[in-house]
Order: structure tokens, then sequence, then C-alpha cells
């Protein structure tokens, strides 16, 4: 019997082969350029129709975020457009921490990834899109260290100056497709929310802040492995022009509210993050987020507030954050959402786990309690 094929030269693959044998392989994940950060796969297994694949990710106690391999499944697509779960295990004994991905494919070409990939020829789709709607601005708000551009998306009549970012930690795909659904809302003339928030606010989009790492298949970092969720106090044209470029424009428009999309390793679950910890914080400047989260907690089953992230002691915050700097630095609400990589323990889908799906409308479910938080 031939040896299956495996390939991740192309947009956001990473992968390398370590063996086959067969319908069976060994593999591990290639760290972000200039980064010990490894987490994010996604490759294409070819020539093994009706057979039932074995592929053992190795190495990944030093991944990192090791917590997140158990009661995870791999994704897996023959079409590139549902991404079903496929059967996985995790023995951290087994080679220095190894993943073990079973699946049959009905076809000769299965690709596999840790969640459902958002290209960047999608990603140019989206924009192109969005900029063609009607009260859509668009501007290439920089460049990238690769010579990529970094799109801004900004519109609405309203005095709210909303910011929402995206995707600063390129494999949290998740966010890019919650974006895509919050767009999708926000740019159809016949959805009720979209129209009245434009109504009410001004939106200012930033759908993927790192497209370097994007392409080149990285979990957390960009071109150089700088990690652009902590750039935020203190980013540089040489090491962080996305986040300069990003928090130049803020300074000159302002910030009401602001949201910033990713997902998570460890935690099964939908959650948000805000700023206990900055300096000066006020009871009222708190209440704004709270009560926000807890309109989004009544609004959508598939988000709570048990699971989360511990809260920054008084004073404690790290500023080089962009939730953090946001709030500390215009006085406003922000918040980090998070979305999981593994299935959502409330609201189980055995099929998909958490999906693409389940993130796009999430993204129209974030925006209706915006609305709704307007009216407080």
């Amino acid at each position: 019997m031939h040896n299956i094929q495996i390939d991740a030269n192309f947009d956001s693959g990473n992968i390398e082969v370590l063996s086959i044998d067969g319908a069976s392989a060994r593999l591990a994940i290639r760290p972000d350029n200039e980064s010990e950060f490894k987490q994010w796969f996604h490759f294409r297994v070819s020539g093994a129709a009706g057979r039932e694949l074995v592929l053992k990710i190795d190495q990944l106690n030093n991944s990192a975020y090791p917590l997140g391999w158990p009661d995870y499944n791999a994704r897996v697509s023959e079409d590139r457009e549902y991404w079903g779960a496929a059967e996985s295990s995790y023995d951290k004994s087994e080679g220095d921490g190894t993943l073990t991905i079973r699946y049959t494919p009905a076809s000769d070409i299965a690709y596999f990834a840790y969640f459902a990939p958002y290209s960047m020829d999608r990603h140019h789709d989206l924009i192109a899109e969005c900029a063609a709607s009607e009260g859509v601005h668009y501007e290439r708000l920089g460049e990238t260290l690769d010579g990529q551009p970094l799109d801004y998306l900004t519109f609405g009549e309203g005095e709210t100056k909303v910011w929402i970012t995206g995707r600063q930690h390129p494999g949290e795909t998740q966010a890019e497709w919650w974006m895509e659904g919050a767009l999708e809302c926000l740019t159809d003339p016949t959805d009720t929310v979209g129209r009245v928030l434009r109504q009410r606010c001004t939106f200012h989009m930033v759908p993927n802040c790192n497209p370097d790492g994007s392409r080149r298949g990285h979990l957390r970092t960009n071109a150089c492995g700088a990690n652009l969720n902590r750039e935020w106090e203190n980013p540089t044209a040489d090491r962080s022009p996305e986040v300069l470029a990003i928090r130049g424009k803020m300074d000159e428009t302002g910030v009401d509210f602001a949201m910033d999309v990713h997902g998570d390793e460890a935690i099964p679950a939908v959650f948000l993050a805000a700023y206990e910890g900055i300096p000066d914080l006020t009871d009222e400047h708190y209440e704004q987020f709270t009560s926000y989260e807890a309109i989004l907690e009544r609004r959508t089953p598939d988000f709570q507030t048990a699971k989360g992230y511990p809260k920054s002691a008084p004073g404690k915050a790290n500023l080089s954050m962009c939730t953090t700097q946001i709030a500390h630095r215009y006085k406003c609400p922000a918040m980090t959402l998070e979305m999981p990589y593994k299935d959502n323990d409330d609201h189980p889908d055995a099929e998909q786990n958490w999906s693409p799906e389940r993130s796009k409308m999430l993204g129209r479910d974030c925006l209706a309690a915006l609305l709704e938080w307007l009216d407080r």
C-alpha cells in the first residue's frame, strides 16, 4: 500500500513531517519565526481515500499551551468549506506529548487544522465586499514587515466611537470568523440591528491585525516574532508597526467602546476579560464593562461568566496589552472576547465542536448586546 502525502506549503500552512508509513505519519509543529510559540497547525493529506489515517503530532509538551491538548479535537475538511471535528486524543507520556488524530476520508484530499483556517484570500474578499458596501470607508492603515497592507474599515454616523480589532494572534482564526459575522450584520441594509447601530455609532474595525503571522502559519506572533498583544504600551515601527498604526489611528479618532477578539486554547467556553487592574479605575468606569457583560450573558447561551482568566489586582494591570492599554489610555470600557478551540462545554456540538458558524453568530450577538448596552 502506497504512502500518503502531506503538504503545508500554502497560506497559513504549518507542519513538519518526521516520518510516513502507509496511512500513518508522525509530525511536529513548526514554531513561529524568531519565537518559541507553537500550537497552530494546518496541512493537507492526499492519497488516503477510504483508509483510516493515524496522524501523530509529537513534541507537544513544550508547545505554547500544553493544557490546550486534553479534550481537544483537531478540525478536518475535505472541501475547505465545512470543518468538522476529527477524533483526537492526547498522551503527554508518548513522544514528549503526542496528539493522535484518526480520520477516514471519503475523498483523496483532506485538510487538518488547529481550528478552521481563515485564509488571506478570504480576508481580501471580506475587505473588498465591505469596502464596496454603501457608507463604508476603507483605508490602508499601514504596512506590515512582510509588506502586506493593514486593512481598516470605518462607517456609521453616530457619536459613540466603537473600535473592534481581531486576530492580533494569527492562529486564533475564530476572531476573523467572528469579524465576518459582525461585518455582515453591520453592512446588511436589511439587518435592523446593524442599521440602528450605524445610526448611533461610528465603527472602526481592523478584522486582521496580523496578516504576516496569518500567512506564515504562526500561532501568536508577527513576522519578526513579536506578540502584538504585548506591544500596546510602546509599539515601534521595526517590531510592531501594526500596533503602532492602529494605536495612532485610535489617538486620532478617540475610543468610547472597544473589543479585541481572540481565541483561548485551554478554556472550553466563551468569556470576556477586562481591565480590573488599571491605575485610577473608578466604579463607574468598571460598571460600563460589567453591564455589557451581563447583557451578553442574558442574550446568548454561548456566553458565560463562570469560567475565565483570573482578575488582576488593583494597580497591577499589564498595560502592554490591548484591552488594558485602551481602557487606561481613553478612559473607556474595553474588553477581550475569548472563544474556544475546544468545544463549548455548556452547549457542546459533537460534529464540529466550536465552529466558524458559531463564531459568526456570536459576532451578531455581541453587536445586539452593544445596541442594548447603549440604552442602559
